[in-house]
């Protein structure tokens, strides 16, 4: 089986290349193409009614994919922005403080960049007080984690559900979800390596009492521009940092007042640009078309990876340490292989046109469907090439 027609246009636009990136920038579908042509065409049609057009039907469909995908039946808590940095400052200037002291977070150190650089300047001058859980050992981590959490020390919690370094997935969202208080602690996962890789990542309970952060970049195949924060309802209502579409929907407002909306719509900044979400909704309902669920993807995509690891003893890889080992259990759409000799390997795959990634000392391997048996094969070919 091979489902690589349905990205025709990304594979033709460099037939040599392999692509075992879709960790970290997955290929778009041709689908995603057409989306971009509907919102021009759109801009061009409609000119400034286009934005009816987007918050009346296009917003509204895209809510409801993000709603099925995370598993929560509230396509209303659902908002959008270009990245999910936005959506942080906003949930950090917004949650409740204690007797008006720096926001006391609790996070891992095996978070991704814009939230580990901006906690890290934020600490820096004072804004939070800063408290990290390690991530090694990565067996014990949800359960230390949690732990941590439940001493109500903090304001704040965030954590990814999957760490993007090593794979490894947070497996106790449901019990730190439910420590989420409207006045405090506010819980927010880091969902961008969840979503779309892991079948139904949040479900009802948890949407009731925390947030949830993620974006189509990577799994959900449509590029930058469209990130989403679920936002549970009764949580910051009034948010300090607001652009002037948090109160789209009620624009005759007596002067000088500041109005949010009821739904997520209230975390919402100013004018966006909306391509990302025509994109989006035109790459849902290609997967929906051709039945591909999450779960079905992610069952592909194990039979993949089983396959490289089914045969890696013959490549230099089999002296890397595999961070995230395959089991019977949800896992991750790549493979994180630690070693001294990642940052070379990844530079001779790259000399080849075999794209991976590399971070540190590890190597990630990401799986995605628009790869067969083939690639992996020839995949296997240049890792034993590797010295």
């Amino acid at each position: 089986m091979s489902f690589k027609p349905l990205f025709s246009r990304s594979l033709s636009a460099d037939p040599e290349r392999l692509h075992f990136a879709a960790h970290s920038h997955h290929l778009w579908p041709d689908a995603s193409f057409e989306g971009q042509i509907e919102a021009w065409t759109d801009a061009a049609r409609l000119a400034d009614g286009k934005w009816d057009r987007v918050m009346d039907e296009v917003w509204p469909e895209a809510q409801a994919h993000v709603a099925r995908e995370l598993g929560t039946g509230a396509p209303d808590a659902v908002a959008f922005s270009s990245n999910t940095h936005d959506f942080l400052i906003r949930l950090v200037t917004a949650a409740p403080r204690r007797n008006s002291a720096p926001l006391r977070v609790l996070t891992s150190d095996g978070e991704f960049h814009s939230a580990r650089r901006q906690f890290a300047r934020w600490t820096e001058e004072g804004s939070i007080v800063l408290e990290r859980v390690a991530a090694e050992p990565f067996d014990s981590l949800s359960e230390r984690f949690l732990a941590a959490a439940q001493s109500d020390g903090h304001d704040l919690v965030l954590v990814s559900q999957v760490l993007f370094g090593s794979g490894r997935i947070f497996d106790r969202a449901d019990e730190l979800a439910a420590l989420g208080r409207p006045q405090g602690p506010w819980v927010a996962i880091d969902g961008y390596h969840a979503f779309m890789a892991l079948d139904r990542p949040f479900d009802e309970r948890a949407a009731a009492t925390a947030f949830y952060l993620g974006g189509g970049y990577k799994y959900a195949m449509s590029g930058e521009g469209c990130a989403f924060l679920h936002a549970p309802a009764g949580f910051g209502p009034r948010p300090p940092v607001t652009g002037w579409f948090a109160e789209f929907e009620d624009l005759s407002l007596p002067p000088g007042s500041v109005g949010y909306a009821k739904d997520a719509r209230r975390f919402l900044g100013a004018t966006f640009d909306p391509s990302g979400l025509y994109r989006f909704n035109a790459v849902q309902r290609m997967l929906q078309e051709n039945g591909l669920t999450t779960g079905r993807i992610s069952a592909y995509v194990a039979s993949l990876q089983q396959q490289l690891l089914g045969i890696i003893e013959n490549t230099a890889l089999a002296e890397a340490e595999l961070l995230n080992p395959h089991d019977a259990a949800a896992h991750a759409r790549f493979l994180a292989f630690r070693s001294p000799n990642a940052q070379r390997w990844y530079a001779e795959l790259k000399a080849q046109n075999c794209i991976t990634d590399v971070r540190g000392d590890v190597l990630r391997i990401g799986f995605g469907i628009y790869q067969d048996e083939e690639d992996v094969e020839r995949l296997l070919e240049m890792l034993g090439e590797l010295k």
